[in-house]
Order: C-alpha cells, then sequence, then structure tokens
C-alpha cells in the first residue's frame, strides 16, 4: 500500500488529484466541527455525553458521521443520507421498471439514476434534519435550554437548525462528487472513511485510560491484537474470490476465427461488502431509538422492556443481528446476480462451462455455486460484525459498534489502493501507445 502511494506520488496528474482530495477531506472536517444557528453547543456536548452511554443509536450515527452529530455541526448528516438513498435506489431498480431500464443503458442511464438519488438525498436529509431536531429538543435529556433561541419562535430556530442540516448533507454529496470528479474517486467513501478515521484518536484516549487507570491491561492488549487480526482478516477475505472455468469455442467469421480461450468468471466471497451489515444495523436501531425518546416510568412498562432487549450489548441483539446479516448477503447477492442471465449470455456468446451443459443445468451450477458463497461471505461478515460484542461483554469495555467501522475503512482503503494502480496503469499503457 505504501509502495502504490509513494509511485502514485511521483506522477503529477495523480498527486494532484491526491492533493484535491486531501482538500476536500479538510473542507468536509471543518463542517463536521461548526455548530449551526440556535444550539447550544456546551449544552450539547454534556447532553451527548450522557446519551452516548444509554442511547446506542446516537453512538451509531456518531460513529460514520464522525462526531459531527454531538457538535450539531453544519455536516451533522454527514453522508448517511447519500448511503440510504443510494440504498434505496438499487432495491427500487429491481422493482420499477423504469429504473431497472436506466440501470442497462449505460452512462446515459446511469446519470438519470443519479439524478434520482441526489433528489432522494435531499428528501431523506430534510427527514432526518427533523428528526435531529426534535430530538435535540425533547430526547436524550435535550430540552429547550438546549436551544438558544435568543427570544425567538422556536419554530423559526427549527426551521433554521432543519435547514442547516439538509443544505450540509447536500453539500456533503456535492463534495463526494468532486472528489470523483477530480479527485482519485469513491468520494463518498472517502468522505465516510475520513469522518469514522476522526474517531480514532476518541478511541486511543479510551485504551489509554482503560489501561494506565483501570489497570485492564490483559483487555487493552487483547483487543489490539484482535485488531490487528480482524484487519488481516478482513483484506484476505476481501480479496477471497471463486473462479468459475469458461471455456469458449471456436467459430469461423469470414477468413478469421475466433473463440478457443478458457477464461474464467470471478466471483468475490463478500460480494455485498458492507451493504448486509448496514441493513442490518438501520433496522435494530428503529427499537434503540424508539427507547430514546421513551420516559423510564417505575415499573418499567412493557413496551419498555421489549425494547430494552435491543440493546447493542445483549445476547438477543447479537443472534438477530448475525440472522439479520445472512438474510440481507442473501438478498443482495440475488439482486447483483442472476444466474439465468448469466447462462443465457454464455450461450449466446458460444461459452460454456467445463462438464456442465449449456441452458438450465449451467444457471443451477451458477446458482450452487452463489449459494455456497453467499453463505461464506454472511457468515464472515456476522462474526466481523458480532465479535466487538462479544469482547466488549468479554473485557467489559464498550466497543460493540467497532466492526462496522473497520470493516468500512479496510474496504474503502483497499479501494484506494485499486483506484490509484488503476490510474497508473492507464497512463503507463497511454505513454506506452503514444
Amino acid at each position: 500500500m505504501l509502495e502504490t502511494f509513494r509511485n502514485a506520488w511521483k506522477v503529477k496528474e495523480i498527486r494532484n488529484k491526491i492533493l484535491f482530495t486531501i482538500f476536500i477531506i479538510i473542507v468536509f472536517r471543518i463542517g463536521s466541527i461548526i455548530p449551526v444557528p440556535y444550539i447550544n453547543l456546551a449544552a450539547l456536548k454534556e447532553a451527548a455525553a450522557d446519551t452516548a452511554s444509554t442511547n446506542q443509536f446516537f453512538s451509531y450515527l456518531s460513529i460514520l458521521t464522525g462526531g459531527g452529530l454531538e457538535y450539531g455541526a453544519i455536516f451533522a448528516m454527514s453522508v448517511t443520507p447519500y448511503i440510504n438513498a443510494s440504498i434505496i435506489v438499487q432495491l427500487l431498480c429491481v422493482a420499477i421498471p423504469i429504473f431497472e431500464r436506466w440501470q442497462k443503458e449505460g452512462e446515459e442511464g446511469q446519470k438519470k439514476l443519479a439524478q434520482v438519488t441526489r433528489y432522494a438525498t435531499v428528501i431523506l436529509s430534510l427527514i432526518q434534519g427533523i428528526a435531529f431536531f426534535f430530538y435535540l429538543k425533547n430526547g436524550g435529556g435535550a430540552v429547550s435550554t438546549y436551544l438558544s433561541v435568543s427570544g425567538k419562535s422556536v419554530i423559526f430556530a427549527a426551521f433554521v437548525i432543519v435547514l442547516s442540516f439538509t443544505a450540509g448533507s447536500a453539500l456533503v454529496m456535492w463534495l463526494g462528487e468532486q472528489i470523483d470528479v477530480k479527485g482519485i474517486g469513491n468520494g463518498i467513501s472517502i468522505l465516510l472513511f475520513a469522518g469514522i478515521l476522526s474517531r480514532g484518536p476518541q478511541a486511543f484516549r479510551a485504551l489509554y485510560g482503560y489501561f494506565f487507570e483501570m489497570k485492564e491491561y490483559f483487555a487493552v492488549i487483547a483487543i489490539i491484537v484482535v485488531f490487528l487480526l480482524v484487519i488481516a482478516f478482513i483484506v484476505w477475505m476481501t480479496e477471497a474470490e471463486r473462479r468459475i472455468p469458461i471455456q469458449y469455442a471456436k467459430r469461423v467469421v469470414g477468413n478469421k476465427m475466433y473463440g478457443g480461450q478458457n477464461t474464467h468468471i470471478p466471483i468475490k466471497v463478500n460480494m455485498s461488502g458492507v451493504m448486509p451489515i448496514i441493513f442490518a444495523s438501520s433496522i435494530l436501531m428503529v427499537p434503540t431509538m424508539i427507547l430514546g425518546f421513551m420516559k423510564v416510568t417505575t415499573p418499567p412498562s412493557s413496551l419498555y422492556k421489549f425494547l430494552s432487549l435491543f440493546s447493542v450489548r445483549g445476547v438477543f441483539y447479537a443472534v438477530l443481528y448475525f440472522i439479520l446479516i445472512i438474510g440481507f448477503a442473501y438478498f443482495y447477492a440475488t439482486i447483483q446476480f442472476n444466474p439465468v442471465e448469466m447462462a443465457n449470455n454464455l450461450r449466446k456468446n458460444g461459452g460454456a462451462i467445463p462438464g456442465i451443459r449449456p441452458g438450465k443445468p449451467t444457471s443451477d451450477f451458477i446458482s450452487k455455486i452463489l449459494s455456497r458463497i453467499t453463505l461464506m461471505g454472511a457468515i464472515f461478515l456476522s462474526i466481523i460484525a458480532i465479535l466487538p460484542i462479544i469482547i466488549g461483554n468479554v473485557g467489559k469495555i464498550n466497543i460493540s459498534l467497532g466492526g462496522t467501522s473497520v470493516l468500512i475503512m479496510v474496504g474503502v482503503a483497499l479501494d484506494i489502493v485499486r483506484n490509484l494502480e488503476s490510474q497508473m496503469m492507464m497512463r503507463h499503457y497511454k505513454g506506452f501507445l503514444d
């Protein structure tokens, strides 16, 4: 990885792209600490400190937004509205025919889907901004004193706060697109990576406190060792793939002969990436979010007891989390791959899997391979997701939301390296042809 960055830095064009990307990241981080008007920053920080230990929904969003929520910042929503909008549009491509047609139309269709995603991002930003305003006003111990309305109506303050959050999310989306155009690519992923990485100093301070103040030597050393092993395991599983051999028959077109070559179809073990984890965690955080808005009564109500089962550090949550990740992994694999369509394309192009007859036997064979690979990838994701929960319960350290963060960071880092390598390769071939 370091060698790739060193070689890329030597190329002026790529170096300018890296510097531009760094500039956008700096702008993003500055916007993540500038509070919006009518928010009492000191009171909000106090509420966030109290809420982080009880409301795991707030902690989860705080990790994904790089702490923007804790500052009530312009970029408090960060890239989460865009990610949710992208997921929704991908799902609609299966249900809505016109979206499916755009998906197959190439570059022009992708532009139309990107425009729909932008509109959906703004709508989701507005909804999340309204929800966060009411959370500031009513939930998590944040009462009206947390809003410095200076004698003006709360309605006007709400309008300014929600509008600021919505505009901030739209600006974050635009910054990500600028990285795609003028930077090294994968703009939204890089901004998400930067937000999560910004939580690193806080994690180190927590480990420092556990090691030197609480004298939890064994627990801290075990966490560091497991963290390094998890990174190595994620890299190995992310690069792992199952190759289905393909053989093309020879055919004569005019005076030339085509085909007769052997190739393969690569299928990633972790083909769905971190999406199943995002789906599962988003669903399981809804009960926790509702719980954060409820008032504790004596004795606790039945609804309160039921919602308390979804505590992130609980056994019920871990088991349900494991099952949902596997289910969403199969769902996402079904969206990405169509074995019948793959078999038909192979037959049209004169290709076949050695030992497998064309048509339905080929599609059945591909379906069986996909099912096995998806199961392996789903189990891998599930282990990564629940391992921090297990370590947190055993070591009594709250790192229950760390698995998703590590998986995202490693995945984005590998994508950045691939992008740099591909850009250097393209430049190499261009120079060779010139």
